[in-house]
């Protein structure tokens, strides 16, 4: 079993602190995104989407999106629970994360992939009227977060979830995507000083 990532990319990195909070280590393979061409060879045959991370099992099998993973390792190792307990917990952290990632993650990416002069030759065609579009929808989506996050400890609850790594992920995602910190969200960011002190949000 291997996972092949480009390390410091968001995506990856949203696998590798969900496997720290698991406990989990999983040897990696690393292939550049910026560098390497992931649509040709034999990794557009593991992944035709030509995105990582993705997940190689020992017999073969390969597994891509983040979440898939994450859900993988999820059914293999269920302690501590990242995708949250019993019917209405689980649907709550699968609400949360949804939100975060439809909403905020995505926006953040918009920005960076349709701004960002390095990104030119992953998105094409870069449309910078898109990119500008999506900087208010992450202050749109940052609000309704922070608002969340007033009546509630963590995105899904009481307890520590995959949709608190998304967040997370994309906030400090926010920093390459030229948005700075969203500083002016008092909520927001007492969560994000709790959960950027986890062990995990080093991996």
């Amino acid at each position: 079993m291997r996972i092949i990532e480009t390390h410091a990319a968001p995506s990856p990195r949203r696998v590798n602190i969900f496997l720290a909070e698991k406990g989990i280590e999983v040897p990696r393979e690393e292939l550049n995104m910026m560098t390497d061409d992931l649509k040709t060879g034999d990794f557009a045959k593991l992944n035709p989407w030509a995105r990582v991370p993705v997940l190689i099992l020992d017999d073969g099998r390969a597994i891509s999106e983040t979440v898939a993973i994450c859900r993988y390792f999820e059914e293999i190792s269920p302690e501590p629970a990242l995708f949250g307990i019993g019917p209405v917990g689980k649907a709550e952290v699968e609400m949360w994360n949804r939100r975060i990632e439809i909403g905020l993650f995505n926006a953040v990416f918009a920005v960076f992939r349709h701004l960002h002069p390095k990104m030119a030759h992953l998105e094409v065609p870069q449309v910078a009227a898109w990119g500008e579009a999506n900087k208010e929808k992450v202050a749109h989506e940052l609000t309704r977060i922070d608002a969340r996050l007033a009546e509630s400890p963590f995105l899904a609850g009481d307890t520590y979830s995959i949709a608190d790594i998304t967040a997370l992920v994309a906030i400090d995602f926010m920093k390459p995507a030229r948005l700075g910190r969203p500083d002016d969200f008092g909520n927001a960011m007492r969560w994000y000083r709790e959960v950027s002190s986890r062990p995990s949000a080093q991996a």
